[in-house]
């Protein structure tokens, strides 16, 4: 039986001007992996995913995301998936339960949904006494684990998560991962880009763009056996020597 894909794309591509920031990928993700989306800046990757949230249309290829039409059903897209930004997401100067209520509103969900889940959330986050304290006065590494939560609180199928450990210690990166495990277990499919290429290890699959293509794409252990290389950095130094562009991307 084939593995359910959750993402389909084919030649997508994006052009500004005479720029082409990504250049004809294909690729699939199936439901319930996580798939590392590498590159450095300027390789096309964030605006490669802001096409597949629904957020910039394509200049031409095609795509679905959980089944839905990226040209005629951005809205549906929207409301099926969670998004983390590189850049913290929530609002700072609500408080740490009004961003919780406010996100699960925007999604819909019943106000009986949002204070059962939202109480669960906080329990688990081990933030019941900082429920009332302004976002912006939390710990970075508190932030993001709170704006990983609040991305996947409508329970998507799937989230896209833009560098989401960027600036965070060691140890909160490793607690960010565990959060990441579990939400694929839960039948969450994770689609993150990162920069710290330990990280790519801990991926079902790995695609590393250069130039706005997609230079290479399999399991971290194949990719390394490729390459000739005992680590994902390897890996990457080796694709990203070919890179013939510095534009942001």
């Amino acid at each position: 039986m084939d593995t359910e894909k959750i993402i389909i794309t084919e030649k997508l591509t994006k052009r500004f001007a005479d720029f082409v920031a990504v250049d004809a990928i294909s690729f699939f993700v199936n439901k319930g992996e996580i798939f590392g989306f590498l590159g450095a800046n300027g390789a096309g990757k964030t605006t490669a995913m802001r096409m597949l949230c629904g957020l910039s249309k394509p200049t031409a290829g095609k795509a679905t995301i959980a089944g839905f039409d990226i040209y005629r059903q951005t809205e549906k897209i929207k409301k099926n998936i969670g998004y983390m930004s590189q850049k913290f997401s929530l609002y700072e100067d609500l408080t740490v339960k009004e961003n919780i209520r406010f996100y699960g509103g925007i999604y819909g969900k019943s106000n009986i949904f949002i204070k059962e889940k939202a109480a669960l959330l906080l329990h688990q986050l081990k933030l019941e006494k900082e429920a009332d304290k302004l976002v912006g006065d939390l710990p970075l590494g508190w932030k993001q684990k709170l704006a990983f939560s609040v991305a996947i609180f409508h329970e998507p199928q799937l989230v896209f998560l833009d560098e989401p450990t960027g600036g965070v210690d060691p140890v909160t990166r490793r607690e960010f991962w565990n959060m990441i495990y579990e939400a694929s277990e839960r039948g969450i499919t994770i689609f993150v880009t990162t920069h710290y290429m330990d990280e790519a290890e801990y991926c079902s699959r790995v695609a590393i763009m250069v130039d706005g293509r997609i230079e290479a794409l399999d399991t971290p252990e194949v990719l390394k056996s490729t390459y000739t290389a005992t680590t994902m950095d390897d890996v990457f130094l080796q694709l990203a020597r070919k890179a013939q562009r510095s534009e942001l991307g």
